[in-house]
């Protein structure tokens, strides 16, 4: 079984690529194409085949890439895949519609259908930096991929979902069913802590929709120690509304979020997701989550043994749960056990199978196919 790995484009270091680096460490002989590679921005795929489109070969294709996106379903059809026995694409936009040959499995990682397409496309326009002329352009362009982007599902064969909330919405936009295979979590490098600490915690990439504002809204009237880790555009903003009691850290290591963790009271997290991996890495640090539970951490978090749920995304629901919550009664064994079922040895366990079950199938089927032609 010939295997290619197709991905949108390796130029940040997030939970699609956490999914890339567990497909290449299965199958580590598979070439993985992109659109295009930025070596400066991740690491992990150092002794990888990348194979690149011809927009890394444009000037600025890297580091201006949004300029090309007219041409990148273009790029994306260029791939050569006539070689290969099964494609495997994880993608949130471009790498589903790669052309395959009619014996060729094509089964597609879905981290959700493309935000600035279906759900976020107004959002995506009205937040875009840019100026009127370009802004007038946009939801023509935005039209024609969507029409492309609905075109390339019908290339796909089986799907798989990171969350029971992108199964939805693959149902809803795409009209195609898809199994749910969680994507992977480092379970391995947390660890209980024997000594909790007296400040809750919260973080991750500071961005509007991850209402981290409210957090910061009601530890303003507690006064209890937060700290919040990790920097976006939004810390600016979040450092004025803070009072003295809540601690900024910025970017933060793999070692220091764990110790981070594993000693907070609980980690809050207010925002939607399409899963959310960092709460399910305070579960495996033994602590319990504060989330609201909409989109992933619905999924992951089991309200009364892993965590509890704030029912309104608002700074009253959030401080009226907060003000209750006993950080001492909790089972750190039993939350960390819950947070294995997330873990990459879990993972890779699941894909393998699955996609081995596929290709025999598949397999049977053109098998078939080629009896009733004889």
């Amino acid at each position: 079984m010939k295997v290619a790995l197709v991905h949108d484009y390796l130029s940040q270091d997030g939970g699609a690529e956490r999914v890339l680096k567990a497909f290449h460490e299965l199958w580590p002989e598979a070439p993985i194409f992109v659109l295009f590679y930025d070596k400066k921005k991740i690491i992990g795929f150092e002794d990888a085949k990348i194979k690149q489109s011809f927009i890394s070969k444009i000037p600025f294709g890297k580091t201006k890439y949004q300029w090309f996106l007219p041409w990148m379903p273009l790029a994306t059809e260029r791939h050569n895949l006539h070689d290969f026995d099964v494609v495997i694409s994880s993608t949130s936009a471009f790498a589903k519609g790669v052309l395959t040959r009619p014996d060729t499995l094509h089964i597609s990682y879905c981290h959700t259908p493309t935000r600035y397409l279906w759900t976020d496309t107004h959002e995506y326009i009205e937040e875009l930096k840019y100026n009127r002329l370009v802004k007038a352009v946009l939801p023509k362009l935005i039209h024609h991929l969507r029409i492309w982007d609905k075109m390339s599902v019908d290339r796909v064969d089986h799907f798989i979902a990171n969350s029971g909330t992108v199964k939805n919405r693959i149902q809803k936009y795409y009209r195609r069913d898809s199994d749910i295979i969680y994507p992977p979590v480092d379970t391995q490098n947390f660890e209980i802590s024997e000594d909790v600490g007296d400040y809750f915690v919260t973080g991750g990439r500071l961005v509007p929709y991850k209402r981290f504002d409210l957090v910061v809204q009601v530890f303003n009237r507690l006064g209890w120690p937060l700290i919040i880790f990790g920097t976006g555009p939004e810390m600016k903003k979040l450092k004025k509304l803070a009072k003295d009691n809540i601690k900024f850290l910025g970017r933060v290591g793999d070692e220091e979020k764990a110790r981070l963790l594993s000693r907070a009271r609980a980690f809050i997290h207010p925002q939607i997701e399409d899963l959310g991996i960092t709460p399910i890495e305070s579960m495996a640090a033994g602590r319990p989550v504060i989330a609201y539970p909409v989109g992933g951490a619905g999924e992951t978090v089991i309200p009364g043994e892993t965590g509890v749920f704030f029912k309104e995304q608002s700074w009253e629901s959030l401080f009226d749960t907060i003000l209750h919550f006993n950080h001492e009664l909790w089972d750190s064994e039993k939350i960390r056990n819950r947070a294995e079922k997330f873990s990459a040895y879990n993972f890779k366990d699941r894909v393998e199978r699955y996609v081995g079950d596929r290709y025999e199938e598949f397999r049977q089927g053109m098998d078939q196919c080629a009896l009733d032609i004889r």
